[in-house]
């Protein structure tokens, strides 16, 4: 039986998150109907890279299909969009070995989220706008905090008892383009809401409404603070998943607000 690997772009605003889930529709559920109408098969396995929450988007999701079929990577992607909603494509399909899995073997995983300093009637689904002035300096200065091996146990709802809290992070940018505020997140794995608490902490920070020093009180004792300003699923990309010594993709192009 063949292993492929996949690479998933989705649109997440009308799903309930990646994982399958009973009584609601997900990412990972429209890709199981779209592979036992492409393959005609319904014994087969599907391995995402990483969990993505409800109404969060993915650029570059990593899935593995074991599936018992003759079907070429090409004809396999092209029968899976064929049934697919339209705003889940596979944008690749390739033969991989069955060693490879897709949420083990990763070793980096980016996240990027798109504030918004304007309203806009066209990407709304995919930002945050924030009406409040924001200073990128200082979230730039306070993201530089995020960087190394964290305790992020305010950062998410997960139980520490249950799975440890602890996450390396690589590095935390800020830019601009256009009127937007472009946030990317780059670490080991991340935790359920974590990154949106990271993003709604900075532009606490960004706005004046916190003080920088939070970031570092919040990542050293548990705090509340960062639960009170999570940010909205919108604006949340993932961006990329990379394994063994593959360097990092080029920045994903934004939706532009000019």
């Amino acid at each position: 039986m063949p292993r492929f690997k996949l690479i998933i772009e989705y649109a997440g605003t009308r799903y309930c998150g990646w994982q399958i889930q009973t009584n609601a529709r997900t990412i990972q559920g429209e890709l199981v109907k779209a592979v036992q109408t492409a393959t005609g098969r319904d014994r087969f396995e599907v391995y995402g890279a990483g969990r993505t929450d409800a109404g969060v988007h993915a650029l570059a999701q990593v899935a593995h299909l074991d599936v018992g079929t003759s079907l070429a990577p090409a004809t396999l992607a092209a029968r899976l969009n064929e049934t697919l909603p339209s705003d889940i494509h596979v944008r690749g399909v390739e033969v991989v070995s069955h060693r490879f899995h897709a949420r083990h073997d990763a070793v980096a995983r980016g996240y990027l989220y798109q504030i918004a300093r304007r309203r806009t009637a066209f990407a709304k689904p995919y930002v945050w706008w924030v009406r409040d002035p924001i200073d990128v300096g200082r979230m730039r200065a306070g993201a530089a905090a995020f960087a190394g091996m964290r305790d992020f146990a305010s950062f998410t709802d997960d139980d520490p008892e249950e799975k440890s809290t602890t996450v390396a992070i690589a590095s935390v940018t800020v830019d601009e383009a256009g009127d937007l505020v472009l946030v990317r997140v780059v670490g080991s794995h991340f935790l359920w809401k974590m990154v949106r608490r990271m993003v709604g902490l900075l532009v606490g920070v960004g706005t004046g409404a916190v003080h920088a020093r939070e970031i570092g009180r919040a990542l050293t004792a548990r705090s509340d603070l960062p639960a009170t300003l999570t940010a909205p699923a919108s604006g949340l990309f993932l961006e990329f998943v990379t394994y063994g010594d593959a360097v990092l993709p080029p920045p994903a192009v934004p939706f532009a607000v000019d």
